[in-house]
């Protein structure tokens, strides 16, 4: 039997496991091991863990990773994301639909200081849900923005994501960053006219405006938010004004975001200890998924399949846009059942060779990679929400456990259609993820 063949037992091999809902890294990694044995045998495979895995684990760059999660936990406990909505409330709350907005708003921002959607779901919905039920809200309409918004934490820089794929796809960090900053703003700007499109079609989807505030008000909240603005100019200004690496601008950033939490209150009591839980658990969580994933690609490089599709594909005379099309199909489809970090791990050692092997506007292999990471983060960003798993109306779903299942899938809808347009921009339009590149990057 060809390797390739091998290759496409042991993917469906995979799919099974996970649709039986065998953890992510835990499939990767049998899959892997299995084909692995398959295609050489048991001593090649335990020659390769004896290395790999110490190889991939000890890699300077991944030390983003737990200081990141980290950043998070610290900003989750430490109250910022409250002063980021009362920001928020404050200049826009008083519009029909305005108290949502600020909630996109405030999720934009915590995603910032953050760099994980499912913790910017989590976080925010516990801070503006009630405020959105007080204020008359049609459940759909609050859960859905919520929903959408929390998508904004793997799309603001910085984000573990970006980071991983930068990785893989052997990008800079500090310039990936930089193309998401146009898009994520974009993506909140979207959901924002979204909900204010809504409000007009259904004056009663979004509830009676709160007071208006005075200049005055508004100023003092911009005050209050100062943590975080402070924050995220020393880590993003840090690294674009060369003053220190990604990895040295997350270890800043975790203390510079510790210490906010600390003068806030929120590292007292099991504060603290729950933040070195989150980071701990979150970090084995992902160095798990990366384990899984580097086994399975290593058994699917020895079966040849990843460089036989590449040359189908090719032989095929498919244009690149209609690959093109049919990758962003495969991770609308993947999005259903896997979460992005995963997707990135099992699909980019294989779609991206396929993308910088064609021709797209003339651009080069730099540009090229840095384009396609961020259309296929937002068409991930788009999984987030979409039915049957859509982790983040899971996240929101066990907060709010008085809202069915079904109202909150019926509320993201809308804003899926501003994702699909913004897909749909991306790929027309690549200066719009590379022009800050082009301009502050190099």
């Amino acid at each position: 039997m060809s390797g390739s063949m091998i290759g496409l037992i042991m993917g469906v091999v995979m799919m099974s496991m996970l649709a039986l809902r065998v953890q992510i890294g835990i499939a990767m990694f049998l899959t892997g091991a299995i084909g692995y044995i398959w295609v050489s045998g048991l001593d090649p495979l335990l020659a390769y863990l004896k290395n790999a895995p110490y190889g991939r684990f000890s890699l300077y760059d991944l030390s983003v990773v737990p200081l990141f999660l980290l950043m998070g936990q610290f900003a989750t406990h430490g109250g910022l994301s409250r002063a980021l909505f009362k920001a928020g409330n404050a200049f826009i709350g008083h519009w029909r639909g305005g108290m949502a907005m600020a909630g996109v708003a405030s999720c934009a921002g915590f995603g910032a200081i953050c760099g994980s959607s499912l913790a910017t779901a989590a976080t925010m919905t516990h801070v503006v849900l009630p405020e959105l039920k007080r204020h008359q809200y049609k459940p759909a309409l609050a859960t859905g923005s919520l929903a959408a918004g929390g998508t904004l934490g793997i799309l603001i820089p910085p984000s573990v994501p970006l980071v991983i794929y930068a990785i893989l796809a052997e990008q800079n960090i500090a310039k990936l960053f930089l193309a998401a900053f146009i898009p994520g703003i974009l993506a909140a700007i979207g959901y924002m006219v979204v909900i204010g499109i809504i409000c007009r079609v259904d004056p009663e989807a979004g509830g009676p405006g709160s007071a208006k505030h005075s200049w005055a008000e508004r100023l003092q909240t911009v005050v209050d938010t100062w943590p975080v603005l402070l924050i995220f100019l020393v880590v993003i200004g840090g690294i674009y004004g060369g003053l220190f690496t990604p990895t040295e601008a997350a270890s800043i950033g975790a203390l510079a975001t510790g210490l906010a939490a600390w003068r806030s209150g929120g590292l007292k009591g099991e504060g603290l200890k729950e933040c070195m839980y989150g980071t701990a658990k979150g970090t084995g969580m992902m160095f798990l998924i990366l384990l899984g994933a580097d086994t399975l690609n290593s058994f699917m490089a020895l079966s040849q399949l990843p460089a036989e599709a590449a040359a189908w594909v090719q032989d095929m005379g498919f244009g690149p846009f209609t690959v093109l099309f049919a990758i962003i199909v495969i991770y609308l489809l993947l999005g259903c059942v896997m979460d992005s970090l995963s997707m990135i791990l099992l699909t980019v050692p294989i779609f991206l060779p396929i993308i910088l092997g064609m021709d797209f506007y003339g651009l080069g292999m730099e540009e090229k990679a840095i384009w396609f990471g961020m259309v296929a983060l937002v068409v991930m960003e788009v999984g987030l929400i979409t039915p049957p798993v859509g982790m983040n109306v899971y996240i929101i779903a066990g907060v709010a456990k008085d809202i069915p299942m079904a109202t909150m899938f019926r509320g993201v809808m809308p804003f899926l259609a501003s994702d699909i347009l913004r897909i749909i921009l991306l790929v027309a339009f690549p200066s719009i993820s590379l022009v800050a590149l082009w301009v502050f990057g190099g």
